[in-house]
């Protein structure tokens, strides 16, 4: 689910990927509804593509994004806290444990909040890919 959710850079919000065109994507806003063209030029992120880093692997935002969903058992993160920097940091520690804060900067805590909220909000809470079940050998 989350390779065709898009972050657009210069544009506020997330974006679900529509439909492809020439040279340009159509995508819908998450909180609107309403369809645009996001073109080449746009630096367009999938979010299934980003990962955080921590001090021993980096680890895929489908994971961190799923155990906040966990830890908030499927709530929105509370504006108190989304405000707060201490709570943020907080909150982290709490979901990813061995994350690095070198590297790791308040920026990117806050805009993970704002999306987890914004993707809990729209009801879109499959962070995990489905995991294909492996062939059974039918042949006996």
């Amino acid at each position: 689910m989350l390779k065709k959710i898009l972050s657009i850079a210069g544009k506020s919000g997330l974006y679900k990927l529509v439909s492809y065109g020439k040279s340009m994507l159509i995508v819908e806003n998450l909180e609107t509804g309403k369809r645009t063209p996001a073109y080449a030029r746009d630096k367009i992120v999938s979010l299934g593509d980003i990962s955080i880093y921590t001090l021993e692997e980096d680890k895929p935002l489908g994971e961190v994004l799923q155990a906040l969903l966990d830890k908030q058992e499927g709530k929105a993160v509370d504006a108190d806290v989304a405000k707060d920097n201490d709570a943020l940091v907080s909150l982290m520690a709490q979901v990813l444990p061995n994350y690095d804060p070198d590297r790791v900067h308040l920026s990117d805590i806050k805009k993970l909040v704002q999306w987890y909220n914004l993707l809990v909000a729209t009801d879109n809470t499959e962070f995990k890919e489905a995991q294909e079940e492996p062939a059974e050998d039918k042949a006996e």
